[in-house]
């Protein structure tokens, strides 16, 4: 028997039928591709930490940095919208070397989230004393390179620990940037290896690490957090005169009047130089840079 042809209203209504039942498959489909992929929340202290977890945590993790850019971790207190943000974070990497801010913080941030990881990225780091007063720690860990390597590895293994499957990714990161930070400590060696005055003169004592790595003198203005006095202010101006010092480094976290004065009393001038800051590579290069012209 010879099939009739479905008629026109017959056709529309298998059309419309077929939508009514392809339509929810196809939203499903479009908003579970358009779905984002869950990050992982990591707080941080300070802004060379989060180029640190970046690069080893990669397209994975979201940063949190409690302390922003021109804020001193010495007297920073976080705002509201941090405290949320580390009450969902899945860890928090803390300097761990006696920063103001942690001291201040760290058990109110770790009661906001018990289940919060808490690294300790000055573990297995030598901690040096700051030479002002006997005990008195010098927190500055990450402005050593060498110091760095141990903080990003601490970071690598804090990640492998809180999301294991993807252990490989975040190891291998961690390696590509530890050969580029090993890169970045033959480049100081070299660069420091001719300099004829390895004395230099800093308002905040934030190098010390540095000095130490690399065979430097450094000379701080302010110690403890106090300003010199006026005999320690001379004390200060001869020291400069006595090895030939013109130019004086100052930290944007901080009023360098003093370091200003002694600048203008030994006809010098005064550099910005920035410890906090968070492309850590390209900053401690310029760090060398400023260091090789000054020590000429």
């Amino acid at each position: 028997m010879k099939k009739q042809p479905l008629n026109k209203l017959a056709l529309l209504s298998l059309v419309a039928a077929l939508i009514t039942i392809l339509s929810p498959l196809t939203i499903s489909c479009t908003q579970e591709a358009a779905k984002p992929v869950e990050k992982i929340g990591v707080a941080v202290t300070i802004l060379p930490q989060a180029e640190f977890v970046e690069n080893v945590g990669g397209e994975k993790v979201e940063v949190t940095v409690m302390v922003p850019p021109g804020a001193s971790p010495h007297t920073y207190e976080p705002s509201p919208s941090q405290m949320v943000a580390v009450s969902e974070a899945k860890m928090y990497a803390k300097v761990g070397s006696g920063i103001n801010f942690e001291l201040a913080w760290m058990d109110k941030l770790a009661e906001q989230n018990k289940e919060m990881l808490v690294i300790d990225c000055c573990e297995r780091i030598q901690l040096q004393e700051t030479g002002v007063h006997n005990g008195s720690i010098d927190p500055h860990i990450w402005v050593s390179p060498v110091n760095a390597k141990v903080m990003v590895q601490n970071i690598c293994d804090g990640l492998m620990q809180i999301d294991p499957s993807n252990a490989d990714y975040y190891r291998e990161n961690c390696n590509s940037y530890l050969q580029e930070l090993s890169e970045l400590d033959e480049d100081i060696r070299e660069g420091l290896s001719k300099v004829t005055n390895p004395v230099f003169m800093v308002y905040h004592p934030a190098f010390g690490y540095f000095a130490h790595e690399y065979g430097l003198t450094m000379i701080p203005i302010e110690k403890e957090g106090k300003e010199p006095t006026a005999e320690g202010l001379l004390h200060l101006i001869e020291q400069a005169k006595r090895y030939n010092i013109k130019v004086i480094f100052a930290s944007p976290q901080f009023n360098p009047e003093s370091a200003r004065v002694i600048a203008d009393a030994i006809e010098g001038k005064v550099i910005l130089v920035d410890p906090l800051k968070k492309d850590y590579l390209a900053n401690m290069q310029t760090l060398l840079g400023e260091l090789i012209q000054v020590m000429e």
